[in-house]
C-alpha cells in the first residue's frame, strides 16, 4: 500500500514540475538585476521593501492608505465627484452613483456604475455601466443601458488620471539606496 502510495507520487512530480515549463512565473531574468545588493537597491528605491529603521521611528503607528493608495479608484472618484454616491465599496471593487441630470425640469437623468476587475492600470481594469432613465411622467419611465461615447470618455479620464497618480506615487516613494558598510 505504501509503496503504491510512492510509485504514485514519483510519477506525478515529473508532471507536477513540468506544469511549470522551467520558468518561475513572473519572473524575467532581463529585469531583474543579478546581484543581491542591486536587487535591494532596486526595490527599496521603489518602495516595495521596508527598511528596519522606519518601522522603529517613534510617533508612527503605522501607514494605513487604504483605497487612497489605489490609483484607478482614487482617479475614478475624481472623474465622477460632481455626481452623488449611492454607493462606494472598495473591498468589493465597484462604485455606483445616484441618478443624475444637469438641471432640475428635465426629465432625462444618467445613473454610472464603476467595476474594478484588477488593480493594474490598464484598459481591461475596468468596466463602466452607464444607465439612462427618461421619464415622461412622474410614474412612466424607461430605463436603458447604453455603449457610447460618454462610456470611452470616462474610461479615458480615468485611464489618464491614474497613470498620473501612479507616476506621483513612484516618484514620492523613490527614497536612493546608502549602501551602508559593515559595523555601521
Amino acid at each position: 500500500m505504501i509503496k503504491r502510495k510512492f510509485l504514485v507520487f514519483y510519477l506525478l512530480l515529473p508532471l507536477i514540475l513540468n506544469s511549470c515549463n522551467g520558468k518561475i512565473p513572473g519572473a524575467d531574468a532581463r529585469k531583474v538585476p543579478y546581484s543581491a545588493k542591486e536587487r535591494v537597491k532596486k526595490n527599496l528605491e521603489e518602495g516595495k521593501g521596508f527598511r528596519l529603521q522606519e518601522s522603529f521611528d517613534k510617533g508612527r503607528a503605522g501607514n494605513f492608505e487604504f483605497a487612497s493608495s489605489n490609483e484607478l479608484w482614487r482617479a475614478s472618484l475624481d472623474v465622477i465627484d460632481f455626481m452623488p454616491l449611492v454607493s462606494a465599496n472598495y473591498s468589493g471593487g465597484i462604485l455606483i452613483t445616484d441618478w443624475y441630470s444637469d438641471n432640475q425640469n428635465s426629465n432625462e437623468s444618467i445613473k454610472i456604475s464603476i467595476r474594478f476587475l484588477t488593480n493594474e492600470i490598464r484598459s481591461d481594469a475596468i468596466k463602466i455601466n452607464i444607465f439612462y432613465k427618461k421619464c415622461e411622467a412622474l410614474e412612466k419611465c424607461s430605463i436603458s443601458e447604453q455603449d457610447g461615447n460618454l462610456k470611452t470618455e470616462l474610461k479615458k479620464e480615468i485611464l489618464k488620471k491614474a497613470t498620473i497618480y501612479s507616476k506621483q506615487n513612484k516618484d514620492k516613494n523613490f527614497k536612493p539606496y546608502n549602501a551602508g558598510t559593515r559595523g555601521d
